[in-house]
């Protein structure tokens, strides 16, 4: 009752899913995912230990098809589940069982796993295949998880209907102030359009939560900062600091105020 896309970034760095489903909270039950290690979704009559299970064999070593093999030999429920399963390598592995709910099926290839059950056709799958093999390779992989979602979307996705959708991306301390791995971890629980509220607050997520690039960041001369700071005042507070901490801008403004991110500061001069 589910579709999702299971991935690896071709730099190898980044692992993610991104799934939606006529069901409350869908994020909260299928993806899973640790830097280093791989990532899977598990869904239909979802088994949410898989998500345990699949990430420790794969942490010791398995690949994504002894992985996958492994959960199905330990549960006698395998017949109603699907997973997928993407390892540290990139290799793909795909479960459908057979008491899945039609259409159900899935397609692998290269550093990616495409799933779904009880969708309007096959042609789900198949979209979202295209969509994935047609991005660009060097994007962030949000964007290609996303573009796949959206095309599996397109194509029909869950006969049932809309209601939930989610993304979780993760890579080697890509998580906020570069404490944890968690690049990206958005959940839309319900919605009518719940792909859309996805992209929606991924481009929120893009602003507050991703730090600058240094091509995004514009170095704060004495002048600048003189500027910032009358804002700021102006604005009754402290400081130009606790401006930043008040709208959520810490990861797009120096603690020193050695630079600031040119949105923020289209955003201070009335540009943004």
């Amino acid at each position: 009752m589910t579709f999702s896309i299971v991935a690896r970034s071709a730099d190898g760095e980044t692992w993610g899913v991104a799934v939606a489903s006529k069901f409350l909270a869908v994020g909260s039950a299928v993806p899973a995912a640790v830097a280093g290690v791989g990532a899977l979704a598990t869904q239909a009559d979802a088994n949410v230990a898989y998500k345990g299970l699949a990430l420790s064999h794969l942490d010791e070593g398995a690949t994504a098809a002894v992985a996958l093999q492994r959960l199905i030999e330990e549960d006698s429920g395998y017949a109603h589940r699907q997973v997928g399963i993407v390892d540290l390598d990139g290799n793909a592995a795909s479960h459908t069982g057979t008491e899945c709910i039609p259409w159900a099926g899935g397609r692998t290839g290269d550093g990616y796993a495409v799933q779904g059950n009880c969708l309007a056709g096959e042609e789900v799958v198949d979209e979202m295949e295209r969509a994935w093999l047609e991005s660009d390779a060097e994007a962030a992989l949000q964007d290609r998880l996303m573009a796949a979602l959206a095309a599996g979307d397109a194509a029909g996705g869950d006969k049932r209907g809309r209601q939930s959708a989610a993304i979780l991306v993760v890579r080697d301390g890509a998580g906020y102030g570069g404490l944890d791995d968690v690049a990206v971890d958005l959940r839309v629980d319900d919605h009518a359009a719940p792909i859309d509220e996805l992209v929606r607050l991924l481009s929120l997520h893009e602003l507050y939560l991703t730090a600058s690039t240094d091509e995004e960041k514009v170095v704060v001369d004495a002048a600048l900062r003189e500027e910032l700071e009358a804002f700021a005042t102006a604005g009754g507070h402290r400081d130009f600091a606790a401006w930043v901490g008040t709208e959520n801008h810490e990861m797009r403004v120096a603690p020193d105020l050695a630079w600031i991110d040119r949105r923020v500061l289209a955003i201070v001069r009335g540009d943004g």
